[in-house]
């Protein structure tokens, strides 16, 4: 009997049929004509050489393909992570940083400590923790980063210089409006015609590579004409060849150690979205221990090969699966493109007009700039809202590693705001038996009873015991006429706390106060086995005041007329 292949090794590749090898090569070569030109226009928007972004697309996309779950992501980087790279280099003192391959071994140690926080966290068990961050905060990051990916595209879009001092949106809005009468006319020619290229193919034939068609045409314009001599800017010389291992410069951890909590978080939520989102029916369901194994392993492969911080994209993966990808062999194969390039092709690249470059991520980045989700925000959720424009705003004047961090706490804020809610209702009798928590349809049926009946939503934690203790109370303390018992229904309750025990006796002693008690019911065996070893709560089993059910709680109670349904809570 062969021996079996660990979970935690190719997982994408479990059970992996021959028939599907041709479909995932083809899906590999087409996805790798959208990530490689991508991702090294990426590179431009971190302030790094085109190459790094090319070796993003090397050992990073290689180790996750063996150790990542997700059948069609692609995985390479994002327009989201670059920018906040660019602002984590923009943060460290001037030495670290003050020639092209400092700020390449700056941002290598970057994406290493990136890796060594993903993989903190999965030992941790932070996953799950890190997918509660709130949607409108992921929201009001994408428009802050394409607000800003858009201006910091435009000096090259126009043929200006940037001034480098201009930081955040609206300097470099500033800062390009100031130099307009300087416009390079060539330039804005091919800026334009590459816009309209790619919007066109987007909007009318997606499936053909957009990105790959613009650059190759830009480097013939420029290999066949003499247009770089009319101010046309060309990228920097790509070095033929592999990247150099590298290790993480020790002097920069701790400056970078804030950015990389910030691009770890960012990173493993665009993967786990991007992966659910491109999740085909029947595949195995995303596991986030697994992907934030695969991605730490990535960024750590990453930051020894010079590469910015690997994620999913959105972008590409699309590409990937509309081409028919079934497994990460077709990633197998953009790596197998993308050696191809660094090995071959890197010199061809130094025709490359920077304006090029520039109308790729411009277009990739527009996409970023939705605004349903700010109306089903205003139309659900103001506070929604709010957190998603708060977080925005800061983003483009704060920089966006900022507005990552508040957007971080505001979810936090979400979070505590959720679980402080009271988890009490109502609870009225069905016209055919049983209880529910629907009103009646008549509000102003008669007052049935003086017992209050009311349903707990479920386990009670030290933020909503105290407020849930003081709803219960209320409600009796207003109902009409005066409640002599008070019923509470926890058959949800699952997780038997110490919150939850406290706010039982601080029910039941001040409605003593008042001729009242309070009968529990419904409890399931095991959570009233746990209660049971309180003394306080065995001695209220004993004396009748824990039952099975709402129906024994009333006969508990003795004899009275049917119960009353008070005010709500």
């Amino acid at each position: 009997m062969p021996k079996q292949r660990p979970a935690w090794w190719c997982p994408s590749m479990r059970d992996y049929q021959h028939v599907w090898l041709r479909a995932d090569v083809i899906a590999g070569l087409t996805a790798g004509t959208v990530v490689i030109p991508q991702a090294m226009a990426y590179a431009t928007i971190a302030g790094l050489p085109v190459q790094v972004g090319l070796y993003t697309c090397l050992v990073p996309m290689a180790v996750y393909a063996l150790f990542g779950g997700a059948r069609a992501l692609s995985v390479s980087t994002t327009s989201t992570i670059a920018v906040l790279v660019a602002s984590a280099l923009t943060a460290l003192p001037a030495h670290s940083v003050d020639t092209a391959a400092h700020q390449v071994q700056a941002a290598a140690t970057l994406t290493f400590m990136v890796g060594v926080c993903l993989l903190g966290m999965r030992l941790l068990r932070l996953g799950s923790l890190v997918e509660m961050v709130s949607p409108a905060t992921l929201s009001g990051i994408r428009v802050g980063v394409g607000l800003t990916v858009a201006a910091s595209q435009l000096p090259a879009l126009l043929g200006v210089t940037s001034d480098p001092d201009d930081d955040g949106f609206f300097g470099r809005v500033g800062d390009v409006l100031g130099k307009l009468e300087s416009v390079n006319g060539p330039t804005v020619a091919i800026s334009a015609v590459c816009l309209v290229v790619l919007l066109a193919l987007r909007r009318f034939a997606p499936r053909v590579p957009g990105p790959l068609l613009v650059v190759a045409a830009g480097i013939a314009l420029v290999a066949l004409t003499a247009v770089e001599d009319h101010g046309v800017a060309l990228i920097d010389k790509v070095p033929r060849g592999l990247p150099d291992v590298q290790l993480p410069v020790a002097g920069d951890i701790l400056d970078l150690l804030p950015a990389a909590l910030a691009i770890a978080v960012m990173a493993f939520l665009e993967t786990v979205l991007v992966s659910r989102t491109n999740r085909r029916r029947g595949e195995p369901a995303i596991d986030v221990d697994q992907e934030l194994v695969a991605v730490g392993l990535a960024s750590l492969g990453g930051g020894l090969t010079q590469t910015l911080p690997p994620a999913g994209g959105l972008s590409q993966s699309a590409v990937n699966l509309r081409a028919g990808a079934r497994s990460q062999v077709a990633q197998l194969a953009t790596v197998v493109l993308a050696l191809l390039v660094a090995l071959v092709l890197a010199p061809v690249l130094d025709d490359l007009p920077r304006c090029v470059l520039a109308a790729v991520v411009f277009v990739a980045v527009i996409g970023l700039l939705d605004a349903t989700d700010f109306v089903d925000y205003a139309r659900i959720d103001r506070a929604e809202l709010w957190i998603a424009l708060i977080v925005a705003a800061i983003g483009l004047t704060g920089g966006m590693l900022v507005g990552v961090a508040v957007g971080l706490v505001l979810t936090l804020v979400l979070v505590v705001r959720h679980v402080n809610q009271p988890r009490v209702r109502l609870l009225y009798p069905r016209p055919e038996g049983g209880w529910t928590t629907t009103p009646p349809a008549v509000e102003a049926a008669p007052p049935v009873g003086d017992v209050l009946l009311l349903h707990l939503d479920g386990s009670l934690y030290a933020g909503n015991a105290r407020p849930t203790a003081d709803a219960v109370l209320a409600a009796a303390d207003t109902a009409q006429p005066p409640a002599r018992a008070v019923v509470l229904e926890a058959a949800a309750v699952h997780d038997v706390t110490v919150p939850f025990l406290d706010a039982l006796r601080t029910m039941a002693t001040d409605l003593e106060q008042t001729d009242s008690v309070l009968v529990v019911a419904g409890l399931a065996p095991d959570a009233s086995a746990v209660l049971d070893r309180s003394p306080w709560f065995r001695k209220q089993h004993d004396a009748g005041r824990v039952q099975r059910t709402v129906e024994e709680a009333l006969a508990s109670i003795g004899p009275s007329p049917a119960p009353v349904v008070g005010d709500q809570p």
